[in-house]
């Protein structure tokens, strides 16, 4: 886990926005040859031969998208970074540079935003990517986050939303619902300190989940692994909110229905058993709890053998034709229409 300081405090007002921008990028070490110029002039110059460009971005907003109560600012830096890049490679890219613009309100030291950026730089070192430029604005409500990828992908190789087909293996990464479940075990930690600011909270059995929340790690090693298994999947989403969400936007993109089987949705113990002391539906929880950031993926049938012994990888069902509908399998072998709940932020609380 990563480490939270905050010892002494100095004021952003006294460096003003162009000393922040010089404080926060001066140690920037610039690693891909596309990167013509990063930091420092009106705008970043990428330069690609005969790839094709991705972009993506997303928005984290303090009360809306995290918590800094319990949200340490070099996990949250971190974190802004990984929900971009996970879009990239979804693409079945490879992610090249990010720029970082931020909203701060005065509450927030020198040393918070150094904090901050601490965690943007390690996600960059981690991921290989070039931290090529941004803004700073002051901001009446909080922090505010804005961070948009850049990543390259040979034309042969990209992978949209829409490429399935029917009789196409439903594919995922890694396992499901934890960081939803590490989300509740914060909630309720910071309910019990409100209550008693004097108790300890109790993490110890959470490990994996809060873990998970904090600082989740995007699936840099799938599109590697796939071109290594020699398989090009026919179409391709992270899971940002929910199992379910991400299958319905393959498959209306594609045209086809879904057979998801109940039974082979991944879940690792610890969420198992804290679903069973919640007293939560493990199967609703990786459906429709989001933030993940593992890849969920379809491949002709054919591919099968190549991937059906990687432990990264579980089939987790089959498309059909659009007119037999999305659905899941129960255990019970009882078929139920899959519905996109999703994980709202707006619902976050």
């Amino acid at each position: 886990m990563l480490e939270d300081k905050n010892e002494q405090r100095t004021s952003i007002a006294k460096l003003g926005e162009f000393g922040l921008i010089k404080r926060l990028t001066d140690h920037v070490k610039l690693t891909h040859k596309s990167t013509i110029k990063g930091v420092g002039d009106d705008a970043a110059v990428l330069e690609f031969n005969k790839k094709q460009v991705l972009v993506s971005t997303d928005l984290l907003i303090e009360g809306v998208h995290f918590d800094l109560s319990y949200m340490p600012l070099k996990h949250l830096g971190y974190k802004a970074v990984m929900v971009n890049l996970s879009d990239i490679y979804a693409m079945n890219g490879t992610a090249t540079q990010i720029t970082v613009s931020l909203a701060i309100s005065n509450r927030f030291s020198l040393e918070a935003i150094e904090e901050l950026y601490a965690g943007i730089h390690l996600a960059c070192a981690t991921y290989n990517v070039d931290l090529v430029g941004g803004d700073t604005s002051s901001s009446n409500t909080g922090l505010l986050i804005s961070i948009t990828a850049l990543g390259e992908v040979e034309k042969k190789d990209v992978v949209y939303r829409n490429g399935a087909q029917a009789n196409d293996l439903l594919v995922v990464s890694g396992d499901l619902g934890a960081a939803y479940l590490g989300l509740q075990v914060l909630e309720r930690e910071k309910q019990v300190f409100k209550a008693n600011p004097n108790a300890q909270p109790e993490l110890d059995n959470y490990t994996y989940l809060v873990e998970r929340q904090l600082k989740p790690e995007a699936r840099k090693d799938i599109p590697k692994l796939l071109k290594e298994l020699d398989v090009k999947p026919t179409a391709m989403i992270d899971i940002s909110d929910g199992l379910s969400s991400e299958i319905i936007h393959i498959c209306q993109q594609s045209n086809t229905g879904c057979n998801l089987f109940e039974d082979k949705i991944p879940l690792d113990p610890q969420v198992i058993a804290t679903c069973e002391e919640f007293n939560i539906d493990s199967t609703t929880v990786a459906l429709s709890g989001g933030e993940d950031y593992e890849l969920l993926f379809t491949i002709d049938a054919s591919d099968y053998p190549k991937i059906k012994a990687n432990p990264n990888l579980t089939v987790i069902g089959h498309l059909t034709e659009q007119n037999e509908g999305m659905h899941l399998v129960t255990r019970a072998n009882q078929k139920i229409e899959l519905t996109a709940q999703g994980w709202n932020a707006m619902l976050r609380g």
